[in-house]
């Protein structure tokens, strides 16, 4: 046996250089942790030079993966260079080396996954990614652990900082989506291309790994229904603040046993009674029900440097700690299930639905009669009049509706004379609707 536990490092950004703090602030806690020291013995970068100059000579820097990866000292290799590649190939050539794995790789997860965890299985090896999802927040590993016994039937989460963070300021401070959209930008939550994150693309990715680890399921980014947060106003989030509601981007996984598992990233309605509904800032947190444990909710900063890294070197500790105890492989992929999708129009839930109508007499009536010819069942209307544009702005919360049935209703809504646009539509988390 070694002396030491030898880690190689890919990439020393921000993550990466957090791997770095962490592991030598507290090294002689961690080597207790572990049973011997653990350090990291090279660090692949295109900045060599600057590396070196920001930390001497305590680390091997190099731009050659080869050096890295083909080094048969190192045991665990840490991928922190994001996108897909070539952090996919370095991943899978570690496996093949026969080099455990830490990633905070949400991307070559929920696109690559199904090809990683057999070579990770073949090779006997550790393959650990609880920074993938909502940074310093364990939630991976009490899903495989911890809630194993469980029958999960949901996971809800706000998965997404930028987004939640742009929610409460429209909420809190009563201001529009581009106003709030380009303070993030300069306060460094939002990239100056927020598509993925406001988009729900982000998010989605993160649902396909809680929910492939949840319901035992290999899934991927196609069997996510996806809906950004471009269309909410902040007139929508007063409205549902009126009407006893907060508005989240959501990333949702449901089993229903008669249906299916539905897969969505969706801006949400949910009580404010709910414990999701005060979440708010650059936090995130995933709410869990499982037939067992009931509800639990993990939360917590969903992103940073520090909190990335504490997840980062919780996987390196435990992989030392198996590598110890000869019991590397131990929880290896739990995808040993095939359930099946729900089809989107089997999915339901209640609906807010907001609509631009000319004031004519009978157009309320024109309305309830299009929702009710696709049995949908109306449980609020909110109607505002402007006297003087002559336009009357109607808002509507419905009980639960089949996707098919709401989409049908939307079409007839849109070519009816009284009706001049469908402002905004929210699905609604609410078990009183059902």
């Amino acid at each position: 046996m070694k002396d030491f536990v030898n880690v190689g490092l890919l990439g020393a950004g921000t993550v990466g250089g957090g791997v770095l703090k962490v592991l030598e602030k507290n090294a002689e806690k961690i080597a207790k942790e572990v049973g011997k020291p653990v350090r990291i013995t090279k660090v692949l970068d295109r900045h060599v030079d600057r590396l070196k100059q920001e930390y001497g000579d305590k680390y091997i820097f190099t731009d050659n993966a080869d050096e890295v990866l083909e080094d048969k000292d190192i045991d665990i290799i840490v991928e922190l260079l994001g996108r897909e590649h070539p952090a996919k190939e370095f991943i899978a050539r570690a496996f093949a080396n026969g080099k455990h794995v830490v990633t905070a790789n949400k991307d070559v997860l929920a696109k690559f996954g199904a090809e990683l965890f057999p070579l990770a299985h073949e090779h006997n090896c550790d393959f650990m990614f609880e920074a993938s999802v909502c940074g310093g927040i364990p939630i991976i590993g009490p899903l495989k652990t911890s809630m194993a016994a469980n029958q999960i039937t949901s996971i809800m989460g706000i998965v997404n900082g930028t987004t939640n963070y742009m929610l409460s300021k429209m909420a809190n401070e009563h201001l529009d989506y581009d106003e709030v959209l380009k303070e993030a930008q300069a306060k460094g939550y939002a990239e100056s291309d927020p598509t993925a994150d406001v988009g729900g693309l982000d998010a989605a990715r993160k649902i396909v790994i809680l929910a492939s680890i949840a319901f035992n399921t290999r899934f991927n980014l196609d069997d996510v229904q996806v809906e950004g947060i471009e269309s909410i106003e902040a007139c929508d989030i007063k409205y549902a603040t009126d009407l006893g509601y907060a508005v989240k981007l959501l990333a949702i996984a449901k089993n229903d046993p008669e249906n299916g598992v539905s897969l969505r990233v969706n801006p949400t309605m949910i009580p404010l009674s709910h414990p999701l509904a005060g979440v708010n800032g650059v936090y995130n947190a995933v709410f869990v029900n499982g037939d067992a444990i009931g509800e639990a909710m993990f939360l917590g900063l969903g992103a940073g440097r520090l909190p990335t890294a504490s997840s980062v070197c919780g996987d390196i500790i435990d992989i030392a700690r198996n590598m110890q105890h000869q019991s590397t492989g131990r929880i290896s992929c739990t995808c040993f299930e095939e359930k099946r999708l729900c089809p989107p129009d089997k999915m339901s839930a209640p609906a807010y639905i907001r609509l631009q109508v000319a004031d004519k007499p009978g157009a309320l009536a024109a309305i309830a009669a299009a929702f009710g010819a696709q049995n949908v069942s109306l449980r609020n209307v909110v109607q505002t009049n402007d006297v003087k544009s002559n336009k009357t702005e109607i808002v509507v919360i419905t009980h639960s509706v089949s996707e098919a049935n709401l989409q049908m209703a939307l079409q007839i809504l849109r070519v009816l004379p009284v009706v001049e646009a469908i402002s905004c539509v929210i699905r609604v988390e609410d078990s009183h609707l059902a």
